[in-house]
């Protein structure tokens, strides 16, 4: 299978040994456009011009936000739908940020998060698939994933943690897969939170020396840098292979964190029409006075101490 649609310019041929090599038929370095002020350069780096924005603009408009999310929530919900949104990315670009203030206002009973750790030995020996299936929605069911099976496209194939015939498998069978899901009424969103190398090496350093935040910084995170390159070449193949009319692939410029999650949020709300189904508020009716009740004395419990 070769790749199709905004990516088919880079493509995966097969060597005389079976295993695939890259082909890029204009024979000079890629450029992709991606709009005024940004492009993406051959090393997958989007590079653009960060556009920053205060606190009072940036609170106002995630407060807007989170009333829509809520008002799609509810109609996911009513209709029975079944969304799940993939967050894929470099270490540091974002990606956990923008899941919690999505997550902040909305019922997890609807909505729920997915990060998954190392695959057990039953699992490793499973179809590939197999364990992120169990986390799928079910109707009326929101399922944001923080990182998922593009593991196999991204980390496991740059580190070596899955065998080469491995890794072409997921990238011939992952279309099919996502395909599928769509027919059985799943809707698929992938998004790619883009970062350039400077601002993770900074987001990197912050890291290391907050106590409440150094541990999001693995061994395997600092391993990544010195593959950063790697790691693009990687994406590249991933997009290339897996951008489906189906289930596209949407980049996220990510180098400006408060930008990076009002974008993404509001494009998230637009791949979902939605009607204002918020119920009308209830009217609060004064509790009766009812007699009978004596409240046993204090000292009988147990109240943990007033510090403040």
């Amino acid at each position: 299978m070769q790749p199709t649609g905004r990516f088919a310019w880079f493509r995966l041929l097969p060597n005389s040994n079976g295993t695939l090599m890259k082909s890029n038929d204009k024979k000079k370095k890629h450029v992709e456009h991606t709009g005024a002020g940004s492009f993406v350069n051959g090393s997958g780096d989007v590079k653009a011009k960060k556009h920053r924005i205060d606190n009072k603009t940036y609170n106002r408009e995630l407060a807007h936000l989170h009333v829509e999310l809520v008002k799609m929530q509810e109609w996911i919900k009513h209709e029975g739908l079944r969304v799940v949104v993939i967050f894929e990315g470099r270490d540091a670009a974002g990606k956990g940020g923008v899941i919690k203030r999505i997550t902040q206002c909305l019922n997890p009973r609807i909505c729920r998060v997915v990060a998954l750790g190392r695959p057990t030995e039953r699992e490793k020996t499973s179809w590939y698939f197999q364990r992120y299936v169990a986390h799928l929605p079910t109707a009326g069911e929101l399922v944001l994933m923080d990182r998922s099976w593009y593991n196999r496209a991204g980390v496991e194939h740059v580190m070596g943690f899955c065998t080469d015939p491995e890794y072409h498998e997921f990238l011939r069978s992952c279309p099919e897969f996502e395909r599928m899901l769509v027919r059985s009424g799943i809707t698929v969103i992938k998004y790619w939170f883009s970062v350039s190398d400077e601002e993770q090496e900074v987001r990197f350093q912050k890291r290391m020396k907050d106590p409440t935040r150094s541990w999001k910084l693995s061994p395997m995170d600092v391993e990544s840098r010195s593959r950063w390159i790697e790691y693009s070449k990687a994406k590249d193949t991933m997009f290339a292979h897996t951008d489906i009319k189906q289930a596209p692939w949407y980049v996220v410029k990510a180098d400006v964190k408060k930008t990076a999650r009002l974008n993404c949020i509001t494009h998230l709300l637009s791949m979902i029409p939605y009607k204002d189904l918020t119920p009308t508020p209830p009217k609060l009716p004064p509790r009766p006075i009812e007699g009978g009740y004596l409240r046993p004395p204090l000292e009988d419990q147990t109240f943990i101490p007033e510090v403040w």
